[in-house]
């Protein structure tokens, strides 16, 4: 009897897997692939002869819905494809332009800092530098030049003072001396009328 039961047991589930398997026809092309579709209606078709099968009008409908609905489905895949193409497109153009425009910023932020304008005129830094520098020596060397003449000047009127300074003591000296010899000179005179008189 256990044998019976398992002997029915092993039918029934054999009979529920291969009912699964064989699903019954509308069904059976309604799922799957077009491909397992076609298969399916081919495998559920009368065979005529070896040529030619008899397929069910309703069946071949049914199929040929299923197809339309995958090239609409394809169809419309395709299309947004299209237009995120097309959208990919225009933003890798909209890239390519600002990266042409950050270029063209670049070459000309990079001649700002490779060049120094002065009195409108752009001078390369090498180049701008060493005008500075020599202008700046000149200034320094022209400064020195300065401060040297305007020293020899000091000196040459120190000097002069100095050179004043005597020539005046000396005149006074004179002065004096002249002074005294003329007073000598008018006693003498005196003196000598003063004889003459008496």
């Amino acid at each position: 009897m256990l044998k019976n039961l398992l002997f029915l047991a092993c039918i029934m589930s054999s009979l529920t897997l291969f009912g699964q398997n064989k699903r019954m026809l509308p069904y059976a092309i309604q799922e799957g692939t077009l491909n397992e579709q076609f298969n399916n209606l081919n495998n559920l078709s009368r065979s005529q002869n070896a040529d030619f099968k008899l397929i069910r009008k309703t069946n071949l409908e049914i199929v040929r819905r299923n197809v339309l609905d995958s090239i609409t489905h394809y169809r419309n895949e395709i299309a947004t494809l299209k237009s995120n193409s097309s959208s990919s497109t225009g933003t890798i153009n909209a890239l390519r332009d600002s990266v042409t425009t950050l270029d063209t910023a670049l070459q000309a932020e990079q001649h700002k800092t490779n060049t120094i304008s002065f009195l409108g005129i752009d001078f390369a830094k090498g180049s701008y530098h060493t005008m500075v520098w020599s202008i700046i020596i000149v200034f320094v060397l022209a400064f020195l030049i300065t401060l040297a003449s305007f020293r020899k000047a000091k000196v040459d009127t120190n000097e002069f003072k100095k050179t004043s300074d005597q020539l005046q003591e000396e005149l006074q000296a004179l002065r004096k001396k002249s002074l005294e010899k003329e007073q000598q000179l008018k006693r003498q005179l005196l003196d000598e009328q003063m004889k003459r008189n008496t």
